[in-house]
């Protein structure tokens, strides 16, 4: 919000274009809205909803309890989120890299069992997405959902990144800005990779040999179910650990995203409101384990993606 208000009347003044400094206010004010909502949509009650997803596939008695998965996440989130940016920052760093290496390990374990099969799973990625048929199966949707998905994943262009590392106390901005650089490579690139290739390799899409797993979950927006449906198919008790692994990944996440909405909130309203803010997020994390998914996940991408829009006009 501060580079696109002051950075554009700074550049109205060099230039002496006044119209600079009104769009500046404006952008300003439109990204803050959008990152609340974004951060009470995807970055909260989207990852309740997925979690709960695929927790219910190994205990499903949350099935018809969901709101108790809500409250637990609720009070869990809230311890940490009170505490502030160094609180979620000591939890974010023990939480993601242990989660990131168990569910690798995990990958790398399916792949190498179907090495000789990975060539073939690429062919099948491009072909489906290139040949002929593809721009009568729907190929433009599908382009706009690889785009919303890839944009959920790794928040490249939306702004979202600049939040959390101008928090960074470090003498180096240069190494960080290189970590920024290097986190959307691990998380699409390497983590949603390999993914994909599991789920080709074993056939768990659609056209695919597993195609009747696949189809309940592609029907209720449940990623997270399908992913721990596949990887049971190849180890019978690691839905188990992804499902831990999901809600750690998922409650990092939701920490993460709290700070970048109160940031916005305190911008908009000051510092003085943020508990506001705090208790608005807990409350959306109870919601989220109530919510049906497919309006979870509207709302969320057009927050997020919202984002995206007065961030890049600004730049």
């Amino acid at each position: 919000m501060f580079y696109l208000q002051n950075g554009l009347a700074e550049v109205g003044k060099r230039t002496g274009g006044a119209i600079y400094r009104p769009l500046g206010k404006f952008l300003a004010v439109s990204f803050a809205i959008l990152c609340i909502g974004g951060s009470f949509g995807g970055g909260n009650t989207f990852q309740v909803n997925q979690s709960l997803n695929a927790v219910q596939e190994s205990i499903p008695w949350l099935a018809d309890h969901r709101w108790v998965f809500g409250l637990i996440m609720a009070f869990f989130t809230g311890l940490v989120i009170i505490g502030g940016i160094k609180r979620i920052a000591r939890t974010a760093e023990k939480i993601v890299p242990t989660m990131c290496g168990i569910y690798l390990l995990a990958c790398l374990v399916i792949l190498f069992k179907h090495f000789s099969e990975i060539p073939s799973a690429f062919t099948t990625i491009v072909d489906s997405a290139f040949n002929p048929g593809a721009a009568w199966g729907g190929f433009i949707g599908v382009l706009v959902t690889g785009f919303k998905r890839a944009a959920f994943s790794n928040e490249a262009g939306v702004g979202s990144a600049a939040i959390a590392h101008s928090a960074a106390k470090t003498n180096q901005p240069v190494r960080e800005g290189i970590v920024a650089l290097l986190e959307p490579f691990i998380d699409t690139v390497i983590v949603c990779t390999m993914t994909g290739l599991v789920i080709v390799i074993t056939g768990h899409y659609a056209g695919g040999v597993a195609a009747d797993v696949a189809k309940p979950f592609a029907d209720a927006n449940n990623g997270a179910g399908l992913t721990s449906a596949v990887f049971g198919s190849e180890i019978a008790w690691f839905p188990l650990i992804l499902s831990a692994a999901v809600v750690l990944f998922a409650f990092s996440t939701m920490i993460s995203w709290s700070y970048y909405g109160e940031r916005c909130w305190a911008w908009m309203f000051g510092d003085s409101s943020s508990s506001v803010y705090r208790w608005l997020f807990l409350l959306m994390v109870f919601l989220g384990s109530i919510i049906t998914s497919t309006n979870v996940l509207d709302f969320g991408d057009l927050m997020i993606l919202g984002m995206a829009f007065p961030n890049i006009l600004g730049l």
